[in-house]
């Protein structure tokens, strides 16, 4: 695979949205949500979605004539409606909001409705921790897996993010959907030409599959299960219903290009410092990963991680020898940056 240069990455995807009349400062961390997705090695949601985004933001489904609006607001608890703007800014809005009103308050909750899928959740809860305080956000999607022992996709695969600052290299990051695997990933194994494991997904016959492809157009399964499917549609009841947008099959993915997204969002920031003091907090988790990476690992794994270190080192790793990402990847983004005017080359990209 290509070894590509994440600056020279950077400025050729937010070059495109603005070639697509995207304003610059939500061109820019469009922009930013997408390569740090590949830089921390989730290129499922990298810029592999470049144009899946601009898809629906040159068909109107997704809008740039639109701000979000404060609809509630007791001070710790705010409702916010995005207008069906981009989901990546309307999730910074309220990021930004989080921050502020945690800090008055000590705990912040923001419900966001008519937004959009905002790509990497980790991208905007790792915010949260690096103002010490503990996050948590969850989106829904639209259908993908099916209810424990079903066949039909009935449920998003409707992950949540959590973060805690650590005082190490990177904050503590939990980033998961509630699938066996990613919906994206399977995309990517497509774009590899690779199969995909028994386990993931059941084709439109609702037979297990290793086609990535039948697996795209059949039905991915719920991780653990029960468990999965349940909790994945408690973040629809949380993204969904608490916020008054779309849920269930009334949400539309951003593999469509003409149609609303009406995908909803719950945000949720508690301030360390306002329960107990920083360092202390600070110096726990630090006891408690040291725990797990002085133990015993299993055979055949080098070293005990903790959640956010492998995107950390992955990150670190790209600085230095560049983001791999698939020919196919590449030249997709090098051609339909050309037709809108943007003369670039693999080579020109080359770490």
């Amino acid at each position: 695979m290509p070894q590509i240069d994440p600056d020279r990455l950077y400025r050729l995807v937010n070059d495109i949205y603005l070639a697509m009349k995207v304003p610059a400062d939500m061109a820019a961390h469009l922009a930013d949500t997408l390569v740090k997705a590949d830089l921390w090695g989730h290129s499922s949601h990298g810029v592999m979605r470049t144009f899946w985004y601009g898809a629906r933001i040159a068909s109107g489904a997704t809008r740039l004539d639109t701000t979000t609006k404060i609809i509630t607001d007791t001070g710790p608890l705010v409702a916010l409606d995005g207008g069906d703007g981009i989901g990546q800014w309307v999730t910074q809005q309220a990021v930004d909001l989080a921050i502020e009103r945690a800090r008055r308050f000590g705990l912040a909750a923001i419900s966001i409705r008519n937004s959009g899928h905002f790509g990497t959740a980790m991208y905007f809860t790792r915010q949260l921790a690096m103002q010490n305080m503990i996050g948590f956000l969850a989106t829904n999607a639209s259908p993908a897996i099916p209810p424990a022992g079903g066949r039909e996709k009935l449920i998003g695969n409707n992950p949540q993010s959590w973060a805690a600052p650590t005082g190490l290299e990177t904050p503590y990051l939990l980033d998961f959907a509630h699938s066996a695997v990613a919906r994206g990933k399977i995309y990517l194994a497509r774009e590899k030409g690779e199969a995909i494991p028994i386990g993931w997904a059941l084709d439109a016959d609702g037979q297990p599959t290793t086609d990535p492809a039948a697996a795209i157009a059949g039905t991915l399964l719920p991780m653990a299960g029960h468990k999965g499917a349940g909790l994945s549609a408690m973040m629809d009841v949380l993204s969904g219903l608490l916020s008054g947008s779309e849920y269930g099959g009334g949400v539309t993915g951003p593999y469509v290009a003409d149609q609303r997204s009406g995908a909803g969002h719950f945000l949720m920031a508690i301030d360390i410092a306002s329960l107990r003091p920083l360092d202390a907090f600070l110096d726990d988790m630090q006891t408690m990963i040291a725990s797990w990476k002085s133990s015993e690992p299993q055979d055949g794994v080098a070293g005990i991680m903790f959640p956010g270190e492998p995107e950390y080192r992955h990150q670190c790793a790209a600085h230095t020898t560049g983001i791999a990402l698939p020919a196919d990847v590449v030249s997709d983004l090098v051609s339909q940056a050309a037709n809108l005017g943007i003369v670039t080359s693999t080579k020109d990209l080359a770490f």
